[in-house]
């Protein structure tokens, strides 16, 4: 977390699988119908920070929880099927281009984008959690993009199937490249 705030990326705790038990995850809800892979407070938005002391204290009071990022601030992201993103990066890195940080989460692949943030053509934008109830997304296994008011589960993260979260292609302080252009590379 720390290292995401050096980044000047706020985080947020999230909620973490459960290995043992009747419950699935960490969270209250029975049921919880996205275990460990969502933020443990319903004002995480507002709560996400790079503040180093606030970000230190909530890690030792929860050391097993995920770390949410919030998309929209600092940057978007593309959310798309591991085959398909497997051979985006691929194609990106056969082109010469640079792809930014991309992270596998499971069956998925993360590209971190810049954001843009309000834009007018406010219609060609979404975001997942807004429009996505977790039951459907085995429903709608294509392109993903989480921009303002979403979020995504990051490294180190744990998912229920006990796999980590993980970098392929690790933040390292560049600018992270135009949303357009990795698009292309995605829809292709």
């Amino acid at each position: 977390m720390l290292s995401y705030a050096a980044l000047g990326w706020p985080s947020a705790p999230g909620a973490h699988p459960l290995r043992h038990g009747p419950r699935a995850c960490s969270c209250d809800r029975l049921g919880c119908p996205d275990p460990g892979a969502h933020p443990l407070s319903p004002a995480w938005h507002l709560q996400a920070t790079t503040d180093a002391t606030q970000l230190t204290r909530w890690w030792q009071h929860e050391p097993d929880a995920n770390v949410i990022l919030p998309t929209g601030r600092v940057f978007d992201v593309f959310d798309v099927p591991l085959a398909a993103g497997l051979a985006a990066l691929t194609r990106i890195d056969e082109a010469g281009s640079r792809s930014g940080p991309v992270a596998a989460n499971g069956d998925r692949v993360l590209f971190y984008v810049a954001t843009r943030g309000n834009p007018d053509d406010e219609d060609e934008w979404w975001s997942c959690h807004l429009d996505c109830d977790p039951a459907t997304i085995d429903d709608t296994p294509g392109l993903r993009w989480h921009c303002r008011d979403s979020y995504v589960l990051a490294p180190p993260s744990t998912l229920p199937t006990g796999q980590p979260v993980s970098w392929l292609r690790p933040p390292d302080g560049r600018p992270l490249p135009d949303p357009l252009r990795v698009l292309e590379q995605l829809t292709d």
